[in-house]
């Protein structure tokens, strides 16, 4: 029921990666800011002389801006970064300027936690006051904490594009970012086609999958970017597909931004690569997740530094094969007309992969479950 900050995109018609951009706006968009890598999110997220992006009643909105496909993370860093110092400053100048600004100001303004939007929306009429007392002063201190003074008001960075930029061109980028402390999320719209550039195999490409480079299916597995940022150990980690589990990716997206450090979110996206109708994508999203090819599943390190389980495996056993999902789409089937045995061959191969693939994560959620921080 919240307004979208994010409406009438040029994407394609049933595209499956502007539901979780329009759910991000909805949630945070007022005080976003969104770094994303070129591919198909920054063409119809940035088709001017019009843009999807926009604000609300108070003129606030996601501030938006678009860097190359390979150093993206990189870019969405120094969002944070140049943020942080703003905020640093900020908070110096008011510990300088305590006996003009009045003390109980500054304090609420240096204390206030912003952990919920309630206190978040109580530290923007904190700054409010703040700037009308600036305005009073005539002092070189208050012009300069003018210029940062909204850096007061907790930010939320995402780092967004599709499987091409994370999994491949831009994942040293990515990499270097999950491996540092600093509040950024990081939403991986995943549609394991290369989309922009019309399907050429990467390292998100399926087992199976016919793509550009591929004509004969991909011969090995995909790439697990989950379970790679998981190895770090203090990265929030979750895979979400909205048709499989609506409920269960709001809240991984809502706990993602809560986290106090780097959040990688990987989303499911359904595409017109994938070669069907697309008013069928939510039903594949589900069979995704009903025959283990997509498993749900949540890391939060903060549970377990709480001694709770920080792994959960939101998605259910298995309970279809997976020639169900995959020969709805002809990305797969086109192979059993083409080359008949190897997709059989390949086919058995990936449903192996599926059945090894679930009993890591089963492991993962019992290693990973309730027990006392060390």
């Amino acid at each position: 029921m919240l307004q979208p900050l994010f409406e009438f995109s040029g994407a394609c018609a049933g595209c499956g990666e502007t539901p979780y951009l329009k759910l991000i706006s909805q949630l945070f968009g007022d005080r976003a800011l969104i770094a994303n890598a070129t591919g198909c999110s920054s063409i119809y997220g940035g088709n001017l002389p019009t843009t999807p992006w926009a604000h609300n009643a108070d003129g606030r909105g996601p501030a938006w801006a678009n860097s190359l496909f390979e150093d993206n993370a990189e870019f969405g860093l120094g969002m944070r970064l140049a943020l942080d110092h703003q905020k640093e400053t900020a908070q110096h100048l008011l510990r300088q300027m305590g006996a003009d600004l009045g003390d109980e100001l500054v304090n609420a303004l240096l204390q206030n936690a912003q952990s919920s939007e309630s206190e978040i929306q109580q530290q923007r009429v904190y700054v409010a006051q703040l700037k009308e007392r600036l305005a009073e002063l005539k002092s070189q201190q208050a012009r300069l904490l003018e210029t940062v003074v909204d850096g007061l008001v907790q930010r939320s960075v995402w780092i967004v594009g599709g499987d091409g930029w994370a999994y491949d061109i831009g994942y040293s980028g990515l990499d270097h970012v999950l491996a540092g402390d600093r509040n950024v999320n990081i939403l991986v719209m995943d549609t394991e086609v290369y989309s922009n550039t019309g399907g050429q195999m990467s390292k998100a490409t399926p087992r199976g999958a016919v793509a550009k480079f591929a004509a004969a299916g991909k011969q090995t597995g995909k790439k697990d970017l989950g379970l790679l940022a998981i190895s770090y150990g203090h990265v929030y980690v979750a895979r979400v597909a909205f048709g499989a589990n609506d409920e269960q990716t709001v809240k991984a997206i809502a706990e993602a931004e809560a986290y106090d450090g780097p959040s990688l979110v990987i989303a499911y996206s359904h595409c017109i690569a994938h070669g069907y109708d697309l008013k069928y994508g939510l039903k594949q999203q589900k069979l995704a997740s009903q025959s283990g090819y997509w498993p749900l599943y949540r890391y939060n390190p903060d549970l377990r530094l709480q001694g709770k389980a920080s792994f959960s495996l939101d998605s259910k056993a298995p309970s279809i094969p997976l020639q169900e999902y995959m020969y709805n789409e002809g990305r797969f089937n086109i192979l059993v007309r083409t080359h008949p045995q190897e997709a059989q061959k390949l086919l058995s191969q990936a449903q192996a992969e599926v059945k090894s693939r679930w009993a890591e994560y089963e492991r993962l959620a019992v290693e990973l479950g309730d027990k006392k921080a060390a």
